[in-house]
């Protein structure tokens, strides 16, 4: 097994233990609505290096990356927030529509799950949970809803 596998194995296993935790033993931000407290949230997040806070906001695209095809399907993006902070967004293709024609620029409009990384962090959890346990995510470009 590659050591690139092995990272990648570990770092889903460190995901998938931060939302178990957080789900079982702390009360989960999540932000009212849309707007200026949704950016605090997210704001607030990347600043304590928080995980597992549902965030809401919008940026630009930064730059598109190819598809995460191992595992689950991700469609894979940075977005630059108005603030300068760079986020890794990780779109499940395999429970939602892929995002059309997305490219460099396109302003998008987003609700997911923010983990903090020392690149800014990941932004996942974009889209509906079919077991119900999330609450539903979305990406939004030029006025439809991807979820």
């Amino acid at each position: 097994m590659s050591a690139f596998r092995k990272i990648r194995i570990v770092f889903y296993i460190i995901i998938v233990v931060a939302v178990w935790y957080s789900r079982s033993h702390l009360p989960l931000r999540a932000p009212a609505g849309g707007g200026a407290g949704s950016e605090m949230a997210l704001a607030d997040a990347i600043r304590d290096h928080a995980s597992d806070v549902q965030v809401e906001g919008s940026g630009r695209v930064e730059k598109v990356l190819p598809d995460d095809t191992e595992g689950e399907k991700h469609q894979k993006f940075i977005l630059r927030l108005e603030s300068g902070d760079t986020l890794l967004f990780a779109h499940n293709i395999d429970i939602a529509p892929r995002v059309d024609g997305l490219k460099e620029g396109d302003e998008i409009f987003f609700k997911g799950y923010y983990v903090w990384n020392d690149k800014g962090g990941i932004v996942h959890w974009t889209h509906h949970d079919p077991e119900g346990k999330h609450a539903a995510g979305y990406l939004k470009l030029d006025g439809r809803v991807y979820q």
